[in-house]
């Protein structure tokens, strides 16, 4: 029973101490907990009005700087047509063939004709060294020299006549391949296989998406602010993108009255594609706007507010902001210049309900 009774009196003894130990950690918590309550703990920014750039947004339309139409160089009937609508198409890939038995036997002819005009070329100069031995040993006339070197000349022109002949016939032949200039999609195919084409006839139409730029007519107040400082950006799905280059062209639309501006696009596809209607962003003018930071806002179905910080007060603030300046929010109403903003909203109301319900205690 002694030992029992002692064994019991150790357990108890031990409760006891963890009970004295968890009692002495959240006495020694306590200051902490109530410092996470108090407002002085809260980080804050200062609404002030800062300068930024005062922007317009104008529709533009999204082209391809590299699209064309392919069009036949040489006559002849279609063979194959080796891409359809909406192809991918490799630079170099062959796109269409056409038959080349003409092509073919052009270039034989031709090559005919200079094999001829070379063997002739070789009689012309034996015949002028032969007549130029014998001018110096006295037997020949100058006569019988001059004609031998004009045939010598004449034969070298016409050996030269044949050779352009057959680069022109080799060149027709390499027509009668029509091969992609560049990387791109296509997007229209004029002729179908077995249809006969002449020199200048539509064959495919295709464009590249590697390199985009967008065009927009900008008003004239506009286009000469734009002509001073020639920058501008579109605004997408993945963000603002920088134009590389802006190119305002000098002439205005005379039914418009707008100048036409070309933003030539960084490298890059861009979820973008030739003929959407995009979102371009023009800077015409500096201003100063009330500003704070995109994370002080809370948003609490349609209305949208901050936590002002102020002394032992913490309290929440319906606003109506603007136009948005990278991360911060221009403040149209209910903020003030100088005044304190918790820059932790979740946090903030934290605090402002555990100050409410000290005050109705």
């Amino acid at each position: 029973m002694t030992n029992r009774h002692t064994g019991m009196s150790i357990m108890q003894n031990k409760k006891l101490s963890w009970a004295w130990m968890c009692l002495a950690a959240a006495l020694l918590n306590a200051p902490n907990i109530i410092a996470q309550d108090d407002p002085a703990s809260l980080e804050t920014t200062t609404a002030a009005y800062i300068p930024v750039a005062i922007e317009r947004v104008f529709d533009g339309t999204v082209e391809a700087v590299h699209q064309a139409t392919v069009s036949a160089q040489t006559a002849g009937r279609i063979a194959e047509v080796t891409y359809d609508v909406d192809d991918f198409v490799e630079a170099g890939s062959v796109m269409i063939r056409f038959t080349d038995v003409e092509q073919r036997t052009a270039l034989r002819q031709a090559e005919a004709r200079l094999n001829e005009a070379q063997a002739m070329r070789t009689v012309a100069q034996e015949e002028y060294r032969r007549a130029q031995n014998l001018q110096e040993r006295g037997l020949g006339s100058q006569r019988d020299l001059d004609t031998a070197k004009a045939a010598q000349e004449s034969s070298r022109a016409r050996v030269a006549s044949a050779e352009s002949a057959v680069e022109a016939a080799r060149q027709q032949l390499d027509y009668t391949v029509v091969k992609a200039p560049y990387s791109g999609i296509v997007t229209q195919r004029h002729v179908e296989v077995g249809e006969a084409v002449t020199p200048g006839q539509a064959l495919i139409s295709g464009l590249s998406l590697e390199r985009l730029r967008v065009a927009v007519d900008l008003p004239q107040s506009v286009a000469a602010g734009v002509r001073r400082d020639p920058r501008a950006s579109l605004v997408t799905d993945e963000g603002r993108i920088e134009a590389a280059k802006v190119t305002l062209f000098p002439v205005a639309d005379p039914v418009t009255n707008t100048f036409r501006v070309r933003l030539d696009l960084p490298e890059g596809q861009f979820g973008l594609y030739p003929g959407m209607f995009v979102k371009t962003v023009f800077p015409v003018g500096e201003a100063e706007r009330l500003l704070i930071p995109m994370g002080a806002l809370l948003q609490r179905s349609e209305v949208t507010g901050a936590y002002v910080v102020n002394g032992n007060s913490v309290r929440l603030r319906q606003v109506r902001v603007g136009q948005r300046f990278g991360d911060r929010v221009e403040i149209l109403a209910g903020l003030d210049e100088g005044e304190q903003v918790a820059l932790d909203p979740v946090r903030a109301g934290i605090v402002a309900k555990y100050l409410m319900s000290q005050n109705h205690d």
